[in-house]
């Protein structure tokens, strides 16, 4: 697998159906950590994942203290708008763990804290806005990491 896609408690149904229909396409694993905002089994999820859903790779897990448990050892980056360096400066490698927050505030601000080294962003060129779509970032840092890669 290139590339690990880690959502940190999403809210928004359609953006992890089309998160995942991304992973799929990328040949990528999705983990999914709780607590969700919506339920797995939502319409809204599947209709966005299309008929896509059944053929991805989805790892589940009950928090995020299961998911760094888990995957204690692997090589992780952390996407935020509080991020100093930009996603092109990440040293993209096969496997990496791509972690993005929530819909609503990102990721937690001990997480931030714990990884600033590892903590990236993608630049923004007007003042009026403050992130981007989540399933906008992950693909953007997504296909910049198998252009990397490749």
């Amino acid at each position: 697998m290139p590339l690990n896609i880690v959502l940190i408690e999403p809210e928004i149904p359609n953006n992890t159906g089309n998160i995942g229909r991304l992973a799929l396409a990328s040949g990528s694993k999705l983990h999914l950590v709780k607590p969700f905002g919506f339920e797995i089994d939502d319409k809204r999820l599947k209709r966005a994942g299309l008929d896509y859903w059944q053929h991805l790779e989805v790892i589940y897990y009950d928090n995020i203290d299961a998911f760094f448990a888990q995957n204690k050892s692997a090589k992780m980056v952390f996407l935020s708008s509080h991020g100093t360096n930009d996603h092109w400066d990440i040293a993209f490698e096969e496997d990496m763990f791509l972690v993005f927050g929530k819909e609503s505030v990102g990721l937690p601000k001990p997480l931030i804290e714990r990884h600033k080294t590892q903590l990236f962003k993608i630049p923004l060129y007007s003042d009026s806005i403050r992130s981007l779509n989540l399933a906008n970032a992950v693909g953007i840092v997504v296909y910049e990491g198998l252009r990397q890669i490749k």
